[in-house]
């Protein structure tokens, strides 16, 4: 149950304009175990609540779209005991919350190289995409096998392929031709990108989409990251001048 102060704070951050569409790198989780003395694993299943708590809390506030990085192209990598473990929390939340999810109306989404994730999880992530895709809620998109650079790499051989077959002339390729072949293609611009832990990178998330988003880097491990922290960084958006390449008098002079 919410706390009174966590129902003024959402209140508040409502009654300002919001970014319609955030994406999370959740990172942390390994350092948050290791600092507590237990396997990285559980601060995996650590991170899994945090999930929980921000998505009810982005819900709850009117988000339109979240967009979380749960597993990239390049965490295949890990020791392969590692990658079980962090496939099997998959599944387990994905059947965990498949009533939430449907009861709250939200929208279950999914972009990455998902034929690369095991049957076990494409199985009840199909499921609960199929069964949510009439929500009319927020929507929450969870990047697996996910690469910003291997989401361009594909978009530009489906334009490539559209040239060759005489649908599209180089010349006059647009944003919005690359655009439509992104695995993003439906959701709202992304306006606001937080990364968790202290680190100061991007990781190859949302590449094209992160342009003109406004970043937010917290020293917060992913596990520890819950409500209040997300309304921090939403707080934070709602205090910055967004210019996308104006200067502020000419932003002032916008009726």
């Amino acid at each position: 149950m919410e706390s009174a102060s966590l129902k003024f704070r959402e209140a508040t951050v409502k009654a300002k304009p919001l970014p319609r569409h955030i994406g999370i790198i959740m990172d942390g989780n390994g350092r948050w175990a290791e600092g507590h003395g237990r396997p990285r694993l559980e601060g995996h299943r650590e991170g899994s609540n945090s999930v929980r708590e921000v998505t009810r809390c982005a819900r709850r506030t009117g988000l339109e779209a979240l967009t979380l990085y749960a597993f990239s192209s390049q965490n295949w990598q890990r020791p392969s005991l590692e990658v079980a473990g962090l496939m099997e929390l998959l599944r387990e939340y994905l059947l965990k919350e498949r009533r939430e999810i449907l009861d709250n109306q939200i929208r279950l989404n999914a972009i990455g190289e998902l034929k690369k994730l095991p049957e076990y999880v494409r199985e009840p992530l199909e499921a609960l995409r199929e069964e949510s895709a009439g929500n009319t809620g927020m929507t929450l998109t969870l990047a697996l096998s996910y690469g910003g650079r291997e989401e361009l790499v594909r978009a530009m051989r489906a334009v490539a392929a559209k040239v060759e077959a005489g649908e599209l002339v180089a010349e006059s390729i647009t944003n919005d031709d690359i655009e439509r072949e992104l695995w993003t293609t439906d959701l709202p611009p992304v306006d606001l990108i937080v990364r968790t832990s202290g680190e100061n990178r991007v990781s190859n998330f949302l590449l094209w989409q992160g342009a003109y988003a406004e970043y937010v880097f917290t020293e917060t491990l992913w596990p520890d990251f819950r409500a209040h922290e997300l309304l921090d960084c939403i707080e934070q958006f709602q205090n910055r001048e967004r210019r996308f390449g104006l200067t502020s008098a000419q932003l002032r002079a916008i009726p």
